[in-house]
């Protein structure tokens, strides 16, 4: 986080996929109807998206019904914390060009699991932010206005 005096900084697109290629544990956010689900995957940067593999079940099937979701990556220390939230559209690849090309990426599960199936976020927007950790200011005190 650059030198600044404010608590939040606001990150530029680039700073924040630098942020999701330094981390390699996401959360993933789906929504179907009125019910929204939140799963940790591990991934990968592809592009200007994020990387994924999965099997058959309740976060593949939310997003054969919905393919809007929620990314988000973060990382704290007791000086700094930050997080990057991208906005996109879940797809499964079903290429054999796609899911070769997916294979060469490194991605491996993290527990021992058998998962065949990749799914690329496609990014519509990517935000986030960067904090300067630190004592709440006196809530009492005399405020600057």
């Amino acid at each position: 986080m650059a030198e600044t005096t404010e608590p939040v900084a606001y990150l530029a697109a680039e700073e924040c996929w630098e942020r999701l290629r330094s981390q390699e544990l996401g959360r993933l956010v789906t929504r179907v109807g009125d019910v929204l689900d939140i799963f940790p995957v591990n991934y990968v940067v592809d592009g200007e998206g994020v990387l994924f593999r999965t099997a058959q079940g309740s976060k593949l099937f939310e997003l054969t019904v919905n393919d809007d979701v929620l990314f988000e990556v973060d990382e704290y220390t007791d000086e700094n914390a930050w997080s990057v939230v991208v906005r996109g559209h879940a797809r499964v690849l079903d290429t054999s060009e796609e899911v070769e090309r997916a294979d060469g990426m490194g991605l491996t599960p993290w527990i021992p699991t058998l998962k065949y199936t990749y799914v690329h976020v496609d990014a519509a927007s990517v935000t986030g932010r960067a904090f300067a950790r630190g004592p709440e200011p006196d809530r009492y005190g005399v405020q600057q206005y």
